[in-house]
């Protein structure tokens, strides 16, 4: 196969300067040095709309090695760029020369003092961290971003980041208390109070403008827009550090920080307010913040009809097309009740309703926390972006900008989601401005954007940083005599422009170096990708960058997205890592084919966790599948293509002697010689095989050609003398027919004692889901319409389809439509298909028998493995409600078992598959009571168990077949 880089002429460094500074970089530091195109490629990008390819990456491990980086790097006169997270929505995190990236070493908390109420940290560490090593004191970090589960120190000191609650604690200029910096001579020092002298000629330099700057800086809480050198001033006390903050790491470099910390009220309420729009919401603000709110959030109808369309439902709302979602404190219950009837009587609101539940209140934040996200796509399925998504005016002159911003969007015929932080003035949108072609577009709405915003007083940025996007603009808001004020400033600072250049002074022009007009249209060729219009770069340009891959990636129970990531802690092994990478990819003809390429989606477990909890709708494994589809068609493939991936074909042909075949190759000798020639790592085993399910008596029994024309609407005698309200027909995948035949027996019995007539297809019928795992879509297809031939008559007439294995009934509900999405037996049988909670729970057309009950399993104790792609397309409520119903004690793991299918068994897969189940599976083992049940569906999730801790798991039929007819159960209704 012909070898195409990921970049022309990737297979040296592009630039000799790069090779030396990286050799340089080397002999320096011991952190991690790397100039590879993949890498570069992965640091490319932030959150923006900006693309600018560093020469190299360094990820350096403590302070002195970011010393010596930087020292390497002015020494050398390539320019810096500090990153964290990567969250950046400005393109502040991105630079041409050295990206530093701190978040994968410098993550150390190096002090918490409760009295004095202060944490030191290092840069790269992250804020829900911290809020979670001071949460037993009844401490937070005051300002809290909705990126909080991702977005480093480093990151929010560099932007000033505020969040929602900093109504009422403050921006994060307000909560540090000292910064240890460096700036761009080399120069390092203690930024506090008092400390402007460390700058020579800084404090002459402020003494000069006093008049400038007490007239045109500080003029309301979120002017960020620009230097903020109103800290500067005597009467402010000449904070050097509270100046840096919002410099966008222009002037200096932050080595460690010391922050405050405030008290969490010990009780908070919150509660919705409904308006006739949301400038009317905006209007009620100014009546509101008297009461001290601890937030106030606003959004309208169009970002809430955009969250119930992404996740199935929203909790109620007041009436109204315009929300306010405000929060109150108290040291009591009484206390906070009492401030948030008195806050209500002033909100001028049509309608209110408090949320005193916890988990209710958490799922109404959780609309403005990924709104970032959400918003990346309009309603009409349209690309949005950043750019002018957070401006801020003062609070009063709110309502107004908001009215005024939409016949603004009017005028340019763009549409947005506005949402943000009300009680600050400070707006959040993105913006469907095409930006498939040019710049041009962008240009135009964002001078307007600026005139409007200076016109209200107000800020280019209210908490994001100017960066890329809004520094050419920053002329619009402030004068001439101010912009050569930052000039000066920035030359006593950084003298060679080292420091993130392009950012605030002298900056490149907004549309300069956008990452979306490079991106040719690239057709898919196996997945149709219906909601991206067919094409693989809108499709990869869903990835907004706002990093919810990467959130709490580090320790137990941090979720199903993105479990590499969670091993490694490497951009590499994150969903935005591998989205930059094939979106630089499309950027060169065949460079999907490059083996930067296929190093970026090795240790992509398929999971399809992305397409759940992405809010952007990343879905990385349909992805991984096209991209091995367009490298390998018509090519020779790697061995566990063939091994793995056709494992339903072998199985089908083991079969037909199963006892056999395992006896040959159960002895060790056996296993060490297959498993290595199959592609699989030594340490893993091949399975033992059964007798296939659809030989066995309770098969045949049941055994049924494809129907006629049946109807539910024509009674029993249509379906020859059955009863097709109580019909269903099970599908036994090819992993449960070969491997275990017993659960899909255990599912026909439990259905049956609920009173349903169980129907088992003649014939064997696979899902192909091996195939598409391995990028095999021609042969997933044919597999599918084969399917559709046994499978489809069925669902047509309305008789559900109950699956066995998650990732296969996956496949139905999913996979299918995509891969065949003209066939409307594909609609049908997706529509059709159901788990056996689903059907046991009434979430199907059939309905158990009046007065079955559920097994009672009150006496039982589980550690449940939720299969990655049941949460991930079916989702786990019905197993979570029926188990509740039953009465077991469970525990659910909070990630991916680390075995995914074929993934887990590869060659050079082992050890981050281990890794992945440390993150969640394994402790959940250990520390599981003596006599607990492992509940797995997946036969991954039982194999991983199996292998790596011995426990045998269970599928949830046989748990219940066991229990069948035991007294003390419940009714589904109950």
């Amino acid at each position: 196969m012909t070898t195409t880089h990921l970049f022309p002429g990737a297979s040296t460094p592009a630039d000799p300067a790069a090779a030396d500074l990286a050799a340089a970089l080397a002999r320096a530091i011991d952190g991690e040095v790397d100039l590879a195109p993949r890498r570069r490629a992965e640091y490319a990008s932030d959150a923006s709309n900006y693309r600018v390819v560093p020469q190299v990456v360094a990820l350096p491990r403590d302070a002195d090695d970011l010393l010596a980086a930087l020292a390497t790097a002015r020494e050398a006169g390539v320019p810096t760029t500090l990153r964290g997270a990567g969250t950046s929505v400005a393109g502040n995190a991105i630079g041409p020369g050295l990206v530093l990236d701190v978040s994968r070493h410098m993550n150390r908390i190096l002090d918490v003092d409760v009295e004095a109420r202060t944490a030191r940290v290092q840069p790269g560490v992250i804020l829900s961290t911290l809020q979670a090593r001071v949460a037993g004191h009844g401490l937070r970090f005051g300002p809290d971003p909705s990126t909080s589960t991702r977005a480093t120190f480093g990151g929010m000191i560099g932007n000033n980041a505020c969040g929602p609650h900093a109504v009422a604690f403050g921006r994060t200029a307000d909560n540090v208390l000292a910064l240890d910096a460096v700036d761009g001579l080399g120069r390092r020092f203690t930024a506090g109070p008092g400390r402007a002298g460390h700058i020579p000629g800084l404090e002459d330099l402020v003494r000069e403008h006093l008049a400038l700057i007490r007239t045109e800086f500080g003029r309301f809480s979120r002017q960020v827009s620009g230097y903020s050198l109103e800290h500067l001033l005597p009467e402010h006390g000449a904070d050097l550090a509270r100046f840096l903050v919002g410099s966008e790491g222009t002037l200096a470099t932050t080595l460690e920080a010391t922050v405050r910390l405030v008290d969490v009220p010990p009780v908070r309420l919150t509660a919705a307010f409904g308006y006739a729009d949301m400038p009317a919401a905006a209007d009620a603000v100014v009546g509101i913040l008297p009461h001290a709110p601890q937030a106030v959030e606003g959004l309208d109808a169009r970002l809430v009809a955009r969250v119930a369309a992404a996740t199935g439902a929203v909790p109620p709302l007041p009436e109204g097309a315009g929300w306010l979602f405000v929060e109150v404190g108290g040291a009591t219950v009484e206390e906070a009740e009492e401030s948030l009837a008195a806050l209500a009587a002033d909100a001028g609101a049509d309608s209110w309703r408090a949320v005193r539940d916890p988990q209710e209140a958490a799922r109404l934040w959780a609309i403005r926390a990924d709104g970032a996200g959400l918003s990346g796509r309009t309603p009409q399925n349209t690309e949005a972006w950043p750019g002018w998504e957070d401006a801020a005016v003062p609070p009063e002159r709110l309502g107004a900008y908001l009215r005024d911003f939409d016949a603004l969007m009017d005028r340019h015929g763009v549409t947005g989601q506005p949402f943000g932080h009300f009680g600050d003035g400070c707006i959040h949108v993105r913006l469907d401005i095409p930006l498939q072609v040019d710049g041009r577009p962008l240009r135009e709405f964002m001078h307007d954007a600026a005139a409007l915003v200076a016109s209200h007083g107000g800020s280019l940025s209210g908490e994001h940083g100017d960066g890329r996007a809004r520094s050419e603009m920053l002329p619009a808001m402030y004068s001439p005599e101010a912009i050569g004020l930052f000039k000066a400033v920035k030359h006593l600072f950084d003298p060679e422009n080292l420091l993130n250049p392009g950012v605030l002074v002298d900056p490149d022009p907004l549309d300069a170096n956008l990452r979306r007009p490079a991106a040719p249209a690239t057709a898919s060729a196996g997945f149709t990708l219906p909601h991206d219009h067919g094409d693989l770069a809108e499709a990869l340009h869903r990835c907004t960058g706002v990093g919810k891959c990467r959130a709490d990636a580090i320790g137990a129970g941090s979720g199903f997205m993105c479990p590499s990531y969670q091993a490694t802690g490497d951009e590499k092994d994150v969903t935005r890592g591998r989205a930059r990478v094939l979106q630089e990819a499309l950027r060169h003809q065949r460079g999907l084919t490059s083996p930067e390429v296929r190093e970026s989606l090795d240790l992509c477990l398929s999971c399809k966790a992305c397409s759940a909890d992405c809010p952007s709708g990343v879905d990385m494994a349909a992805y991984k599948s096209e991209v091995l589809h367009q490298t390998y068609k018509g090519r020779l493939r790697p061995m566990t293509h063939y091994s793995i991936g056709w494992l339903p074909r072998w199985l089908k042909v083991i079969g037909l002697a199963p006892r056999l075949v395992t006896a040959v190759m159960t002895p060790d000798w056996v296993q060490r010689l297959i498993v290595p020639l199959a592609g699989m790592d030594k340490r893993r085993r091949l399975p033992a095989f059964a007798r296939p399910f659809r030989s066995s008596g309770v098969a045949r029994a049941r055994r049924a050609d494809a129907p006629g024309r049946l109807g539910r609407d024509e009674g029993p005698a249509a379906g020859e003398g059955r009863d097709l309200s109580r019909l269903v027909v099970l599908w036994a995948d090819s992993f449960s027919d070969g491997l275990e035949p017993e659960i899909p027996e255990a599912i026909v019995a439990v259905l049956e004692d609920a009173g349903l007539e169980v129907a088992v297809v003649a014939g064997d019928a696979c899902c192909g889901v091996t195939w598409i795992s391995t990028g095999q879509l021609d042969g997933a297809k044919r597999r599918l319409e084969h399917l559709l031939g046994v499978l489809g008559p069925w669902a047509v007439n309305g008789v559900p389809i109950v699956g066995v294995e998650p990732s296969c009934t996956a496949v139905l509900r999913g996979d299918l439509v995509e891969l065949l999405p003209e066939d409307p037996r594909a609609h049908a049988v997706a529509s059709a298909t159901a788990t056996l909670a689903e059907v046991l729970t009434g979430r199907s057309p059939v309905k158990v028998r009046d007065g079955w009950r559920v097994p009672d399993l009150s006496d039982v104790t589980a550690v449940v493995q939720p299969h990655c792609h049941q949460y991930s397309v079916m989702g786990y409520a019905a197993d979570r409600e029926l188990l509740g119903r039953a009465g077991a004690t469970v525990t659910e793991t909070a990630g991916c078992c680390g075995l995914a299918g074929n993934w887990g068994t590869e060659k050079g897969h082992y050890d981050v598959s281990v890794k992945v189940a440390e993150n969640s599976l394994l402790p959940a083992l250990r520390e599981a009571p003596s006599g607990s049940v492992y509940l797995a569906d997946g036969v991954s999730c039982r194999t991983q168990a199996n292998d790596l801790a011995g426990v045998q798991g269970r599928h949830l039929a046989q748990l219940l077949r066991e229990r069948l007819g035991a007294q003390g159960a419940q009714t589904p209704g109950e």
